[in-house]
């Protein structure tokens, strides 16, 4: 009887010291976050330099593309277009002298997912933009969109898309017109789902060896792990069955890929310089714009997983010596997903990065 007391008593003392442990490490981590930044959510376009000035003679139109699904199949999780996805690449579009027009399969106000915690000034101004707001809650439908009206085409990310592009003939057609006319194709995240039913006039998969990014097979089973009974396919799964070549990218960091006018990005991470590709591709130099502070995280975290931990201090250091921000909250982010796919060195690392990069912007 005494021996079981024992040995109850010592496996309460572990449990116990592990509670206590797990608790001292998420207020070190709470403490390494930055402080919120109350004013953001009242940020307008107006505010934003980038936005406002120096904006060149109007260029044309793009149209850009957003789901009308707000639902993922019978899972009962609700979905919709990527705010930040829409809201980036719209003023990049804007600062550099397009019109951009918001259409979606079915027209009217399409379901929106915002995450908190990835929103910036531009996502912030975009709700904040009359402008804007009246042209998302008032959706062009696809079936009335003159096509031949536009210089470029850009498919909003967002789970819904996986729904209600691929078997959309609009898209579809949409998509063979552009192709035709030599006109610039966009896609993000799950936004390529457009492309994958497209077949262009010789009976050939539009896809057939373009190369192209989206959101990858690991990426969406990681944050979903049931994706494969929840979405009618894997994104990454059938652009290559349909001939693409796929160009994989780091977990959560930029990529994008660029086939001529085809050019596709792998995640939300990759909104800004795919907008700005896009713009290079229909012939004009990009405007200059200041780098996000959640820009210069990625790049720290490129920095990490090609060259090391060293390397990504180096830049860290660089960065602030510019004074360029850096979105540490990301590295935070990055360490959840280290624990989740149970790299526990990389987990150390992430938290170390967000300390040496609070510690030296301290100084």
């Amino acid at each position: 009887m005494f021996k079981k007391y024992r040995i109850v008593k010592w496996i309460l003392t572990i449990l116990s010291t592990i509670i206590v442990i797990v608790i001292l490490i998420g207020i070190y981590i709470a403490s390494l976050l930055p402080a919120e930044d109350a004013s953001l959510i009242q940020r307008k376009a107006s505010d934003i330099s980038y936005i406002t000035k120096n904006v060149p003679a109007y260029r044309g139109k793009i149209l850009a593309v957003v789901t009308s699904t707000d639902s993922m199949g019978t899972s009962g999780k609700g979905t919709g277009y990527e705010l930040t996805e829409l809201a980036r690449a719209y003023y990049v579009f804007k600062a550099n002298g397009f019109e951009v027009d918001i259409a979606s399969p079915l027209g009217g106000k399409p379901p929106v997912v915002l995450d908190d915690d990835d929103m910036g000034e531009f996502d912030y101004a975009f709700l904040n933009d009359a402008t804007a707001q009246s042209k998302t809650n008032n959706s062009l439908s696809l079936s009335n969109v003159d096509f031949k009206a536009y210089k470029a085409v850009y498919f909003v990310g967002g789970k819904g898309a996986m729904f209600d592009f691929p078997n959309n003939k609009h898209i579809q057609a949409l998509v063979k017109e552009f192709h035709n006319t030599n006109k610039v194709i966009g896609a993000v995240c799950h936004g390529p789902a457009a492309l994958v039913n497209v077949n262009l006039d010789n009976g050939q998969a539009f896809l057939k060896n373009k190369k192209v990014s989206g959101f990858t097979n690991e990426e969406e089973l990681l944050l979903i792990p049931k994706a494969k009974t929840i979405f009618p396919f894997l994104l990454q799964d059938k652009l290559m069955a349909q001939g693409a070549v796929f160009n994989e990218g780091i977990m959560y960091l930029e990529n994008i890929s660029q086939d001529k006018n085809l050019v596709t990005g792998q995640n939300p991470w990759s909104v800004w310089v795919l907008a700005e590709a896009m713009v290079q591709q229909m012939g004009y130099t990009p405007k200059q714009r200041t780098i996000t502070a959640e820009e210069n995280a990625v790049k720290v975290l490129y920095a990490y997983e090609t060259e090391g931990l060293n390397s990504a201090k180096a830049l860290i250091k660089e960065c602030i010596q510019k004074k360029q921000n850096i979105a540490r909250g990301l590295f935070i982010d990055h360490s959840a997903i280290a624990i989740i796919t149970g790299r526990l060195s990389k987990f150390y690392d992430m938290t170390s990065l967000a300390a040496y990069t609070k510690d030296t912007e301290g100084h």
